[in-house]
């Protein structure tokens, strides 16, 4: 499953950089004006049609299999079978506390301290 993983995170970088490359290598709509002008740079590498049809084309693969990818990314993450239950699993266990003492008991309280205060004179006037 670990190289099925990896293939997969290749072919999405793969088709990333092919996405940049292929997007950068296209030029606008502003760059037709200029090759009707006589600069003649449109029809000297992909023909005379220009490279508009087949960098869009080359473009629209390179992003379904980049999408591809990404969908095959998340199908493997969500039913990737874990070795251990959770992080907490991989812990060592912890050494029982060594049994303490017991505190003192406080000091009794006096009778008085827990009667409630007379609330007749907690009332503002």
């Amino acid at each position: 499953m670990n190289t099925l993983f990896l293939v997969v995170v290749v072919v999405q970088v793969l088709a990333a950089l092919a996405i940049i490359g292929l997007v950068l290598l296209q030029h606008g709509k502003g760059a037709d004006m200029g090759a009707a002008f006589g600069s003649g740079a449109s029809g000297s590498l992909f023909g005379a049609t220009g490279s508009s049809n087949f960098l869009s084309k080359s473009t629209a693969v390179a992003a379904g299999i980049f999408f591809v990818a990404t969908l095959g990314l998340t199908f493997i993450g969500n039913h990737h079978v874990s070795q251990s239950g959770g992080v907490m699993d991989s812990l060592p266990a912890a050494a029982p506390a060594p049994a303490q003492q017991a505190a003192p008991a406080a000091p009794a309280a006096p009778a008085d301290a827990a009667k409630p205060a007379d609330q007749s004179n907690q009332i503002p006037k």
